[in-house]
Formats: C-alpha cells, sequence, structure tokens
C-alpha cells in the first residue's frame, strides 16, 4: 500500500468550504496521510478544528493495513467523541503481504475494540491486482465479510473495476447487514443493484468531477436512508480544487453538490446522512 498511500506533502490544502448549516459526519477519511503524524498529535488536532468549523464534527477513520489499523484504533481512542475506526487489510495489502494470517490474525484482535465499529476497507481491486494475485484477494474479502457478520459490524467496501465480483461474492458468502460501497464508482444499473439488496451508497468527491456524470446520475436514485458522504482524505478532493490536498471539512462542498443534485434541502441532506452514519457505525461518544 505503500505506493497508493504516498503523498506530496507540499500540496497545500483545499481551502475551507462554506459551513454547513448543521453537523454532520465523514463516513471515510485517512488522517494519518494527511499529516504523517502519530494519532495524538497537534496537527490531527487542527484538522479536526477545521472540519468542525464548517459542520463536520465527526469522522469514521478507516485502515487498510495491519499497522495503519492499529493506528485508526489508537486515533478514535484519543479523540474519542469525534473519531470512530475501521479496520481491514485493503485488497491491494492482502495479496502482496509478508504472512497474510499474522496480519489477519491482527485485524482480527483488533475488531473486538469498541470504538471500531466497521470492517474495512476490504473488497476487491483489479486495477492494481494482476490476474494470479486476485484469488488471494477474494479470499481475503471472504474472511473479512465473515468477521464483519461476526463481530455484527459494518463492511466497508473498495471496489476498483471489480463490480461483478464483488456483487457475486456478496451474494455468495451473505452480506453483513450493513454493508457500505466506500467511494462508490458504479454506472446507475449498479446502483439499482446496490439499493434493492440493501447496501449503503458513500459518495466521495468524485461526484463533483466533470468526468463523472454516471455517479451524478446515480446519487439522485439513492433513497435518502441508504446514502453517505465521505471524503476518502487526502484523495479525491472535490472540484474545483482538485490537487490540493483533500481533508474532513470537503464534505461541506460534497454534501451541497450531492443536495444540490438530488434537489433537497441543503440542511435535511446533511442531517439525515449525519443520522445514517451514527445508525451504521454507532454513536460517537459512547
Amino acid at each position: 500500500m505503500a505506493d497508493r498511500h504516498n503523498r506530496d506533502i507540499d500540496r497545500p490544502l483545499a481551502p475551507l468550504p462554506e459551513p454547513l448549516p448543521v453537523t454532520t459526519v465523514d463516513s471515510h477519511a485517512h488522517l494519518e496521510i494527511i499529516t504523517d503524524t502519530a494519532p495524538d498529535s497537534p496537527e490531527i488536532g487542527e484538522i479536526l478544528v477545521q472540519a468542525k468549523s464548517v459542520g463536520v464534527d465527526r469522522v469514521v477513520q478507516v485502515g487498510y493495513s495491519a499497522e495503519q489499523s492499529q493506528w485508526c484504533v489508537d486515533a478514535a481512542e484519543y479523540w474519542n467523541d469525534t473519531v470512530l475506526a475501521a479496520v481491514a487489510l485493503h485488497p491491494n495489502e492482502a495479496p502482496v503481504v509478508k504472512d497474510l494470517q499474522h496480519d489477519l490474525a491482527i485485524i482480527a484482535k483488533l475488531a473486538e475494540h469498541p470504538r471500531v465499529r466497521a470492517i474495512g476497507e476490504t473488497g476487491l481491486d483489479y486495477f492494481r491486482t494482476p490476474p494470479e494475485l486476485r484469488g488471494v484477494q477474494q479470499e481475503s474479502f471472504k474472511w473479512h465479510i465473515e468477521l464483519a457478520k461476526r463481530t455484527n459490524k459494518a463492511l466497508v467496501i473498495h471496489d476498483r473495476d471489480s463490480h461483478e465480483d464483488i456483487l457475486s461474492i456478496l451474494l455468495e458468502v451473505g452480506a453483513p447487514e450493513k454493508t457500505v460501497f466506500h467511494c462508490f464508482s458504479g454506472d446507475v444499473a449498479m446502483a439499482k443493484i446496490c439499493i434493492d439488496r440493501g447496501y449503503i451508497l458513500s459518495f466521495a468527491g468524485t461526484v463533483t468531477f466533470k468526468n463523472a456524470p454516471q455517479l451524478r446520475e446515480a446519487v439522485k436514485l439513492v433513497p435518502i436512508e441508504q446514502l453517505l458522504v465521505e471524503t476518502d482524505s487526502p484523495f479525491l478532493t472535490p472540484s474545483p480544487h482538485r490537487g490540493k490536498l483533500n481533508t474532513p471539512a470537503q464534505i461541506a462542498a460534497i454534501i451541497r453538490a450531492v443536495a444540490q443534485e438530488r434537489e433537497e434541502d441543503l440542511a435535511e441532506v446533511a442531517t439525515a446522512i449525519g443520522a445514517n452514519a451514527e445508525r451504521i457505525f454507532g454513536s460517537f461518544s459512547a
């Protein structure tokens, strides 16, 4: 995962967007990549303060490796009214770690922590993984699905160039009650399948990109109770600030775009998304 998560530390943060009229949640962020600091660092605190200043007062910090998942748990412990954790091996990580079973055992142990509310991000990524390694990736995905069901926690899915196999595996082994498609990247047809199956669709800054009209069509279809938003920060900064570092504060810009596409009241959408996040991940203060 080193290549995927390298970032240019000289890139400036995207400017703060206009504040929301109510508070809401960033359902998927990687705070440690924004700052490259410890989970209790002042830099993390400043990122959270900036987000709160525009109405984003809760963040789900998402795992992608054994070591970084521990970072997620530590952050959720320290920022215990603001941050919850998800833990997992990213699908690109699973085929290349030195000892897969060792790392999965770490994830299983971390999943027992009360501040861990989701298993993710797991899934499939056929963009970066060659065909000969995809079997390992698929088995890791199935393992994470079973862990989510066993712990009664949400499943957070990474899906890149693998829509059909993701949907097939979820049918094969049975999806957890709370299944979230992180950074939904499918078209309208896939959105309809996910909606019918009761999955949660989470939209990132990509919904604002000029080359993503299918996402804007899909976001209009999602019942409000099956909708989340996320930054996936520091990646996928919404337009017009692509190229700058994304932070949880940009949820304000993404929700504004989503509400506009859905032709719904901004405060109502932000409130509903916050309520959805608390239903899926639980209370941030508990």
